[in-house]
């Protein structure tokens, strides 16, 4: 029973997940609910992104500072945190923020609405509900993460670049030219190609697991923690997964 439920389950979430981004080649168009969206998780998560980025880019410059120091190259220090943070440490943090953040209000905003048979009165008139409310989320969530951390990786670099040179003293210049060295097509189509998934799994997951909502208060806690549960370990291991596929796809040696 419960591997039939099982099932059952990844059934719907495919179904899901298909049908929400196809929502937006077909009549009628919900622009101004995905602009809703898109400001939801774009402008309402920038604080928090901005935040979290310029720490972990102090952190991990003065980490990374501090090692390389006793090897006498601390010199490289802006080549090591750029590829670490532009590659894989900016877009697994801001998703992961992201998914708490939004994932997780995605899930009990749709799991209020499934609760208050808000879904049911759409479905009574007509409306289907996957265009209406997933689509928006799906599409604000897979537009808006790549922003979010294209915002979030140069935040992290000026956090590691202050460190560099007010804490450990080290030129400006040579910090900034290791970070135009770094940047070609193989690290910035890594750092970019990862959010687009990110952002797509977590309103998949998010939206789902909102719309299965059942049982009330207790219900909607279970929902929005599973969700960002869920979207948690899938960015982590889409994450691995993905950086192989690109490292052979791009030919980068291990």
């Amino acid at each position: 029973m419960h591997l039939k439920n099982l099932v059952s389950q990844l059934q719907d979430f495919y179904l899901l997940s298909v049908r929400a981004p196809m929502g937006i080649l077909r009549r009628p168009f919900y622009f101004r609910e995905i602009l809703e969206q898109m400001d939801y998780a774009g402008v309402g998560s920038l604080f928090i992104v901005v935040l979290v980025s310029l720490f972990i880019g102090m952190a991990l410059s003065l980490q990374i500072s501090a090692e390389l120091s006793s090897l006498g190259l601390k010199m490289y220090t802006g080549k090591i945190v750029g590829v670490a943070i532009i590659r894989e440490i900016g877009p697994v943090a801001i998703a992961l923020s992201f998914a708490g953040r939004i994932g997780s209000g995605m899930a009990s905003e749709l799991g209020s609405m499934v609760l208050g048979h808000q879904v049911d009165i759409l479905r009574v008139f007509g409306v289907d509900p996957i265009k209406k409310l997933v689509t928006p989320r799906v599409i604000s969530a897979t537009i808006m993460l790549p922003v979010l951390t294209i915002i979030g990786d140069a935040v992290s670099l000026f956090g590691g670049y202050y460190i560099s040179v007010f804490v450990s003293h080290q030129s400006g210049s040579f910090y900034w030219s290791q970070i135009k060295d770094i940047m070609d097509f193989k690290n910035i189509f890594s750092g970019i190609a990862k959010p687009f998934i990110f952002g797509y799994i977590i309103a998949c997951i998010s939206c789902y697991m909102g719309l299965s909502t059942h049982g009330g208060s207790r219900g909607l806690r279970k929902a929005t923690t599973i969700s960002v549960v869920l979207s948690t370990i899938m960015i982590i291991v889409t994450d691995f997964v993905m950086t192989r596929i690109l490292f052979f796809a791009l030919g980068m040696k291990v």
